[in-house]
């Protein structure tokens, strides 16, 4: 198996599953968030978040353009954006739903650009760690998984809404 069909593997599942995770949702559910600790984002924002997580990420790797979609709402200067109250929202669940399609569709394409080659061969470093050079595959492959984290999240918000999900619900089974 080689790079291209490994991501595109994982990257099936991950998005079908999350896919699967958004239909147990109405626009109600947006501003809920859990109510012990702190600093955790509202269904809308990790809504917002999944939705780019992979796609858009992969797009910075692949062409080096970091610059957020406008249409998120993400400031231009993400500096000091962790806390969660600072970050945007899904305008809604459809939003989301048809924004993950086109995270999806824009990752797919970042491996087509990058080909097999680039994939394997090209060595770079995240502009969140720079002492770190990995290629380009592993790069991408980190971004799917950076998706399954954001919907395993996505998950565990269901569960503690109280929603019947189970383990095949995260896997998409």
């Amino acid at each position: 198996m080689n790079w291209t069909q490994l991501i595109q593997a994982e990257m099936e599942n991950g998005y079908k599953s999350a896919f699967g995770l958004l239909d147990k949702l109405g626009d109600d559910d947006l501003g809920w968030k859990p109510a012990t600790g702190e600093n955790w984002m509202t269904v809308g924002q990790l809504l917002l978040h999944l939705a780019n997580s992979c796609g858009f990420a992969m797009r910075g790797f692949v062409t080096g353009d970091w610059v957020p979609p406008a249409e998120l709402g993400y400031p231009e200067d993400m500096e000091g954006m962790l806390p969660a109250e600072k970050l945007p929202s899904a305008q809604s669940v459809a939003w989301a739903r048809d924004y993950l399609e086109k995270d999806r569709r824009v990752a797919l394409e970042c491996l087509e650009t990058a080909g097999e080659n680039g994939l394997a061969e090209r060595v770079m470093a995240a502009p969140w760690d720079p002492e770190h050079q990995q290629c380009l595959g592993h790069h991408c492959l980190q971004m799917v998984s950076h998706m399954n984290i954001h919907k395993a999240q996505l998950f565990y918000y269901l569960k503690l809404r109280g929603q019947n999900v189970n383990t095949l619900d995260l896997w998409g089974m």
